[in-house]
């Protein structure tokens, strides 16, 4: 699940300090602010779907690799009544030895079912990382917006812009991947 920073109390600082000023730029910066919110809650919601797919095919994996575990183990178990039964010039019952053959398949099949499902895991963390990271941007980019406001610095709107371009970047990055 990724954090989430509030920046609600930046964002009705924009628009405060917007409906009363006398500079044009400043209402631009609360466009922008709003602008980069809507993209950070979309980007917040994507991320958090990646996540939970990623960690939902993991527990799903080690479910799989679980019984693979179990399927070897009664294997073993068949193995050493074998064994144990030719010490002692005896046969494995004709049920056992199906058994056995059935295990053996059955415990690869869930090997590869759960390689799968790590594969699917890493794809969705793959996606996931870069949502975070341009969440992250467009939260820092608000609160750069609030600081331009608040200090009367335009400059500092330029730097809210590049930052909200990089997560734009990384936006669709993620949802590329």
């Amino acid at each position: 699940m990724a954090p989430e920073v509030p920046l609600e109390h930046a964002h009705e600082t924009i628009e405060h300090h917007a409906h009363g000023s006398s500079e044009p730029w400043v209402m631009g910066v609360a466009l922008t602010a709003s602008v980069l919110a809507a993209l950070a809650a979309v980007t917040a919601l994507c991320a958090e779907h990646f996540a939970n797919e990623a960690m939902h095919e993991l527990i799903e994996a080690s479910d799989k690799w679980n019984e693979s575990q179990a399927e070897s183990i009664k294997e073993k178990v068949l193995d050493t009544e074998k064994i144990l039964l030719n010490s002692l010039k005896q046969e494995l019952k004709h049920d056992d030895e199906e058994k056995r053959q059935k295990y053996s398949t059955t415990r690869e099949e869930h090997r590869v079912e759960a390689k799968k499902m790590q594969e699917l895991s890493a794809a969705h963390v793959r996606k996931q990382f870069p949502l975070s990271v341009g969440l992250t941007m467009f939260q820092v980019a608000i609160a750069i917006g609030a600081v331009s406001v608040l200090t009367k610095r335009r400059e500092f709107w330029f730097v809210c812009l590049t930052f909200g371009a990089v997560g734009v970047g990384f936006l669709i990055w993620g949802l590329a991947v």
